[in-house]
């Protein structure tokens, strides 16, 4: 089985964003060390405990401290940005990483109503990039490739003439695009377009099944690539004991349960304050949901639950989330307990 590693920057309530980003460094590191196969960055915006803002901003930083691990967005919200603009800065880090890049794109937002107006001013009144989606996706491909993309002119000074548009002037190689989606639209997209596609049941947890079945039924072979490939992405938290692991988890389980409540978030939960914190009703319900989704557990129980959900949808390949809070008085520029959740999964698994 070959493992990777989905990273949102998480920010504990003892951490700035600095420390947050410095605890990822030390991750990325350890996943690098133990021979994990990519590591993957999300783009979130305006949430008090989510860093990642930015992929290509982060990845370039990761390029830097890592040696051989693949590097990728998981993913770039592709709405909230000029196609053009996405492949340059994925094309110039193919350049600053040969042949270490995964461009994953996605179509939701990332954001609320109000941070997305923000982010894209007045195009987030209408739908138009989310309709246009499918087509801004060729762009970007057809951007990043080493031809460029040829743009037909019918006005101006450069009319009846071809006008090439490049993401970097002197392409060598190109990173490997994946759709990334959590509903059946990203599945069909993905299938017609033959690329690589990863479900995302970190998040969901609902419909993995159906989704994956219906990619690889009606997936139509492209140059890029000739059959289906996926992976599965999953929470987790592991420890040395199962009972450390899983209060070592519940810090994210209460923010999940505020999240999907409606309620105000905030950063993360130290150990100890999740413990001291009520919780409604409501909110035990999705905590419930959330635990039988997840992998947590000792080294061998939690690589048990790994074995089994990559034979349940067949796949070879499984991303983790390292969802693991920290005790109080954890350094703040670490996150030990992400640490040994991959340590763990390696030396089992690996």
């Amino acid at each position: 089985m070959r493992l990777s590693v989905l990273d949102l920057v998480p920010v504990r309530t003892d951490q700035s964003t600095a420390d947050a980003v410095a605890a990822t460094v030390q991750v990325a590191q350890t996943a690098d060390r133990l021979g994990f196969t990519r590591y993957w960055v999300a783009e979130h915006h305006n949430m008090p405990a989510v860093a990642a803002t930015s992929p290509p901003v982060l990845l370039a930083y990761l390029a830097n401290q890592t040696e051989r691990i693949r590097l990728g967005s998981g993913g770039v919200m592709l709405p909230n940005h000029a196609p053009l603009a996405v492949a340059e800065q994925f094309a110039l880090l193919e350049a600053m990483a040969p042949g270490r890049v995964d461009l994953g794109i996605g179509r939701a937002p990332g954001s609320d109503p109000v941070t997305s107006m923000a982010l894209r001013g007045a195009r987030a009144a209408n739908d138009e990039d989310i309709e246009r989606f499918p087509e801004y996706l060729d762009h970007v491909a057809a951007l990043m490739s080493t031809g460029g993309a040829r743009v037909g002119l019918s006005r101006g000074m450069l009319a009846q003439q071809d006008y090439t548009l490049k993401a970097t002037p002197a392409a060598v190689g190109e990173c490997t695009l994946w759709l990334l989606g959590s509903s059946m639209y990203s599945a069909h997209l993905a299938a017609a377009k033959g690329l690589p596609y990863v479900f995302a049941n970190h998040f969901s947890g609902q419909g993995t099944a159906e989704a994956l079945a219906t990619y690889r039924a009606e997936f139509r072979p492209s140059p890029e690539l000739s059959a289906p490939r996926t992976f599965l992405t999953v929470n987790a938290s592991v420890a040395d004991t199962a009972e450390e692991a899983h209060r070592l988890l519940l810090p994210n389980l209460q923010m999940m349960g505020r999240l999907r409540t409606g309620r105000p978030l905030g950063p993360l939960d130290l150990v100890e304050d999740a413990e001291a914190t009520s919780v409604s009703a409501q909110e035990q319900l999705i905590i419930d949901s959330s635990v039988a989704r997840t992998v947590v557990g000792d080294a061998a129980g939690a690589a048990d639950q790994m074995r089994a959900l990559a034979a349940e949808f067949d796949v070879d390949e499984v991303m983790v989330n390292p969802v693991a809070s920290a005790f109080a008085g954890t350094a703040a520029g670490t996150a030990p307990a992400r640490e040994r959740t991959l340590e763990l999964l390696a030396k089992e698994l690996l």
